[in-house]
This record gives structure tokens, C-alpha cells and sequence, in this order.
């Protein structure tokens, strides 16, 4: 294996992740700051909102400030509770766990299946208790967890089912929806994701007996759009809520994006496609495992990861693509190893395919209107590091 550091280091960095404009952002934004009505719940959002719901067939899709208060949200629509138990990876986001510990309850970590690194359903399962409420399964970097062995999970143990699809928007499963399959489904649109408007999310709510009570929660615990429709009298204070819409220009930024969805999509899987051909050669020798993408799932391209020998490999690796100009990165530290996941959470499940996991993976670089020759670059310089050629 190389560990040369090339003799002519590329000038041009290929950075991680880059913020493109699509389409109308900047008609758009112009167009509200025109207006002067910058509070959100204005015309850009409810299109926003009318994109998603036709797209997932959601009985309703609420904006929020961020896939963070979607999960706030979505735990509060579940009835969380001081005590109740809620199951989830901890190759995840603080953002899972917080959305639940701040209602009490307690995150319940479960290892993952060692093809996709999803959540497990069986060890899940397993890990069940009588103080379990819901299961928060994440798509990782774009590839769908089992959502039919989840949704057969709710139903046999009557848990909710929370999609926790912040990295899923526009990936499919079984020829449905990432984010539409569960009672809830949470979208990002943070500065990272396939689609961005800086910070931003989305509630996805299926059932519309959920609808009612989520209006109130999103409007600061108020009767403000029944209200506004001239269903009641009196707009007036009805319980517990919280400020979660986000500003008008967020959602015109973001309206513009969601109109070409496909578009940025389908550029995204091509790029992954690319890699994937590029550095077939170290997977078929068994130097570097490739993703893997199940038959029944079509993935968003939200990432491209590698997973490496050891650690002492992938962080070798990172110095000799950083040298090469090429900006490529670990990912999470899982949960129930940090500090305070130690302490507010537990492992229902042996956490080893986890803990491999997280010391070996890479992600490459990987956004809309990355070039064939960047890609080339990054791939290349993968290939260089472990001694093989690049034709």
C-alpha cells in the first residue's frame, strides 16, 4: 500500500459540500423583500408546503426552523412522556436524542445493520420494553432503513413510527417516499443537505387526525389557523407550543430549490454512479467496502462513504486527500459514546457494528454540480493512496 504523499500535490481543492443555486432563489427572495412581509407562513411557504405533501402524499407538511423543531414536533404529536423509552441508532444526530429527552424520555440506543448502517428492526425489536413509545429510525446519507420491518414493528408493539429522514428527501423505498411511510417523517434543509435554504426543515404528518393538533403546536400553542380560516370565533392561547415557522425568505429560497428536486437528484446519483465505478477496483479486492444500496431502495446520493481497513488507515487516508486538495470527512461520534449520551440515554443492543463503523468511515466529497473531473480527481487520489492504477 502507497503512503507516498503525491509528488505534485492538485492545486484546486475539491471541497466537501458546496451551497449551488438551482433555479428562482434570488427572483423569489427579491420578490419578499419587496413586499416587506418577511414572517413566514406567507405565499413561498405554503408552496413549499403544497410541493412536499403532493410529492409524499402526506396529509399535511409543515416548514420548520429546522429538522431539529420537526423532531421537537413530532415527539410532542407522539404524547412523549417523563420515563417513556424511545428507540433509535446512535450513528445519528444530537438532534434524534434531543427531540425526545427534552419531553423526558430516554433514548434507547440500538446498533445497526452492517450493509446500510440503518437501525436494525430485529435487534430494535429486541430491545423493546412496556416504557417504549416510538422508534426513530435515520436514512443514512440516503439510503432507506427497512421501513417495512419498522412499520411491521409499530404495528405489533404500538409504537410510533418516526421517520427521522433529514438526509432522505427525494430517496425512495419500495417505490415509496423516504419521510412519507411513518406516522411522522422529519426533513432537513440545512446548509449540508441535497436541498438547502442555510437552515429550514419539514413535519410530515400522515394521518390528518395528527393535523389538527399540529397547528397548534407549530403556532405557539394557539388556535391561530383555524382563526385565520373562520372555523372558530376567538383566536386564543389552547396549550403548549412554540415558535418553529421559519421566515418567508427561508421558504423562498427553499421554493426554489424544491421546484427542481429531480433535477439536483438525479445529477447527485450520477456522481455517486461515478465513484462507484471509479473505486470498484479496491472493493472487488477487498481494500476499501463501497456503499451498499438494497435492491427495494433508490437512494437520494445525499452521500458517498468508504469504509477503510482501521482507523489508523481512514485518518491516513484523510492527510494524503487533504494533501491531493481534497476535502474529505469522518462523520459521527456515536451517541451512546459521548459524554452526555453515557448519561441521559442506554444501549439496548450490543453497539459493535456501530463503534467498527464510526472509527473506519470516510465520506467524499460529494454536491450538485460536482464535475466529472473533480470526481475523477478525488477517486484517483483514492486509488493512488492504496498503490493501484488509475486507468
Amino acid at each position: 500500500m502507497s503512503r507516498i504523499p503525491p509528488e505534485s500535490p492538485v492545486q484546486a481543492k475539491v471541497p466537501f459540500h458546496v451551497l449551488s443555486m438551482v433555479g428562482n432563489e434570488q427572483a423569489y427572495v427579491d420578490r419578499v423583500l419587496a413586499s416587506g412581509a418577511l414572517m413566514g407562513g406567507g405565499v413561498h411557504t405554503r408552496a413549499c408546503e403544497a410541493l412536499l405533501e403532493h410529492r409524499l402524499g402526506a396529509a399535511r407538511v409543515f416548514l420548520t426552523h429546522s429538522c431539529t423543531g420537526a423532531l421537537e414536533l413530532a415527539a410532542m404529536l407522539c404524547g412523549i412522556k417523563e420515563g417513556d423509552e424511545v428507540l433509535m441508532p446512535s450513528l445519528t444526530s444530537s438532534s434524534t436524542a434531543n427531540a425526545f429527552l427534552r419531553l423526558g424520555a430516554v433514548p434507547v440506543f440500538v446498533d445497526v445493520e452492517p450493509e446500510t448502517l440503518n437501525l436494525d428492526p430485529a435487534l430494535a425489536e429486541a430491545a423493546v420494553t412496556d416504557r417504549c413509545r416510538a422508534v426513530v429510525p435515520i436514512h443514512y446519507l440516503g439510503v432507506a432503513a427497512d421501513l417495512d420491518g419498522f412499520t411491521a414493528l409499530a404495528n405489533r408493539r404500538s409504537l410510533s413510527l418516526v421517520e427521522d429522514a433529514a438526509q432522505g428527501l427525494g430517496a425512495r423505498h419500495g417505490g415509496r417516499e423516504l419521510g412519507s411511510v411513518g406516522r411522522f417523517g422529519a426533513f432537513s434543509f440545512h446548509q449540508t443537505k441535497n436541498l438547502s435554504a442555510g437552515e429550514g426543515g419539514a413535519l410530515v404528518v400522515r394521518d390528518p387526525d395528527d393535523v389538527p393538533e399540529a397547528e397548534v403546536l407549530l403556532d405557539k400553542g394557539t388556535n391561530r389557523r383555524a382563526f385565520f380560516r373562520g372555523e372558530v370565533r376567538r383566536y386564543e392561547w389552547l396549550g403548549p407550543g412554540s415558535a418553529f415557522q421559519p421566515s418567508e425568505l427561508v421558504a423562498a429560497f427553499l421554493h426554489a430549490q424544491l421546484e427542481v428536486l429531480d433535477e439536483v437528484t438525479e445529477g447527485r446519483r450520477a456522481t455517486f454512479a461515478r465513484y462507484g465505478r471509479r473505486l470498484a477496483p479496491l472493493g472487488d479486492a477487498g481494500l476499501l467496502r463501497l456503499p451498499v444500496v438494497p435492491d427495494r431502495c433508490r437512494t437520494n446520493a445525499h452521500g458517498f462513504h468508504v469504509l477503510c481497513a482501521d482507523e489508523a488507515e481512514r485518518d491516513g487516508l484523510i492527510a494524503w486527500l487533504s494533501r491531493a486538495g481534497v476535502d474529505a470527512r469522518t462523520h459521527f461520534v456515536p451517541l451512546h459514546a459521548t459524554p452526555y449520551g453515557r448519561r441521559a440515554g442506554r444501549a439496548g443492543s450490543s453497539m459493535t457494528v456501530t463503534e467498527d463503523a464510526a472509527r473506519r468511515l470516510l465520506r467524499l466529497p460529494l454536491f450538485h454540480g460536482m464535475t466529472e473531473t473533480q470526481v475523477d480527481l478525488v477517486a484517483e487520489a483514492v486509488l493512488g493512496f492504496y498503490g493501484h492504477d488509475h486507468g
